[in-house]
């Protein structure tokens, strides 16, 4: 059966303008001020596609033209371990991840591949630009991945330090291209670099929080609470480094309650960090709009020390209009710091209550649940909706792996013309 796309609009969050996709359009160009685009579906009603398999039963409400091969969906399911533990009647938890004993099967062992496997189905088939992905970790391997299964090609940037994060079952497909910015280096200075490759018109950026693919992709976590509980979650807790899908979280709370069959939306958003780098939680402590200061050196100082890495994000969509400040204002939410040592104990507490282990910034979620128990955030009969970002590396490893390592180690101070020249040299 041919696929046919996914019909919708975009909409400027601040003024509520209502405008046509151009193809990749990542803002509105009438906007006066920084807004993220949402998407405006024509089906305004929540229906799973029975007729298409893995993420895209969700297709109604993702901007695809096509779909890919290999996907997974999240699966939700009530927690027994966890829940007794805490003390929660109504604990699900939504994983994204390897865990074949409930139906996870992301090859990757995190949610990014829902972004992956919505980003590039945004994409026409027609597309002859290269794709550029700008990742601390996890997301560099779910685009590496599917752009592997299906023949796109695609530049990722990624910290040197984080290149232990790209292992595979199989070697990658030479469509996939790995440029590095060395030792020392954070997920700031890949963006920098990406966005001087972009300046040649052979390159484009996947355009991270900006893109509704991407985070309605994302948004594939709440939809799955929702198919199998047939509401909207009271209280939802995620480990974040951009925000990104907290606000895609948010958005699809926001399409559940205008569907008119899943209640209201009075879903209060609860986030995590790993401490020191804390750049968001700190931002709203102060209930500051602004991000508060943090020097180059002590971002990239912090981001080493902590073990969630990949919650290590200089550039988060915080301030703008439609970003994470408004989801925490909005919803009523509140932001969490969870130390290394809180990660360690929650990823083996949560093995030995739920039967696999959690990826660190999980840990770090799980870590923020269960303050908010012990404060008395979170009633017992609440539901509640953990979302499991990645989990089960260890069972997914063990059918054997490969690494992927760097095509090229380039500076982000290099000149454009250098940058673009040496990578362009790939292809």
């Amino acid at each position: 059966m041919k696929f046919k796309p996914t019909e919708y609009k975009l909409m400027n969050v601040a003024t509520g303008r209502i405008f046509d996709d151009e193809g990749w359009s990542l803002s509105d160009p009438q906007s006066s001020e920084p807004s993220l685009v949402r998407a405006v579906y024509a089906n305004k009603k929540f229906i799973p596609r029975d007729d298409l398999s893995g993420i895209y039963r969700y297709a109604n409400w993702m901007p695809v033209q096509r779909t890919l091969k290999n996907s997974c969906a999240p699966v939700t399911y009530k927690s027994k371990g966890l829940a007794k533990f805490l003390g929660l009647e109504n604990l699900y938890i939504t994983l994204s991840g390897y865990y074949p004993r409930i139906g996870a099967k992301f090859q990757t062992c995190s949610f990014k591949e829902t972004e992956a496997f919505s980003v590039c189905a945004r994409m026409s088939k027609k597309e002859d630009r290269v794709l550029i992905v700008q990742s601390a970790g996890n997301t560099a391997r779910a685009f590496a991945q599917i752009c592997s299964d299906n023949d796109i090609p695609v530049v990722i940037c990624i910290p040197e330090d984080s290149k232990h994060d790209l292992w595979f079952h199989k070697k990658l497909n030479k469509c996939v291209k790995l440029i590095a910015v060395p030792h020392g280096c954070d997920y700031y200075d890949a963006i920098h670099l990406g966005e001087k490759l972009a300046k040649n018109p052979r390159f484009f950026l996947e355009g991270g929080a900006k893109n509704v693919a991407r985070r309605d992709g994302m948004g594939t976590t709440i939809l799955s609470f929702a198919e199998l509980t047939h509401r909207i979650p009271d209280a939802y807790f995620q480990a974040v480094g951009s925000g990104t899908g907290a606000i895609a979280a948010w958005e699809n709370a926001e399409r559940l309650a205008a569907d008119g069959d899943y209640g209201e939306n009075n879903m209060r958003v609860y986030v995590a960090q790993n401490s020191p780098f804390t750049l968001i939680c700190d931002s709203w402590k102060a209930r500051s709009r602004k991000l508060v200061d943090l020097a180059p050196e002590v971002g990239r100082r912090q981001a080493e020390i902590i073990l969630a890495k990949v919650l290590a994000n200089r550039q988060p969509p915080y301030s703008l209009a439609g970003g994470l400040f408004d989801v925490l204002s909005k919803s009523d939410g509140d932001a969490f710091a969870c130390p290394n040592d809180g990660i360690m104990y929650w990823l083996l507490m949560f093995r030995n209550l739920e039967g696999y282990e959690p990826l660190p910034a999980s840990s770090a979620a799980v870590y923020a649940l269960a303050q908010a128990v012990k404060e008395g955030r979170v009633r017992k009969d609440e539901y509640v909706m953990l979302n499991c970002t990645g989990g089960g590396m260890l069972g997914a490893m063990s059918k054997g792996y490969v690494f992927k390592d760097p095509d090229l180690i380039l500076s982000p101070d290099l000149p454009e013309e250098e940058i673009i020249t040496a990578v362009d040299s790939l292809f």
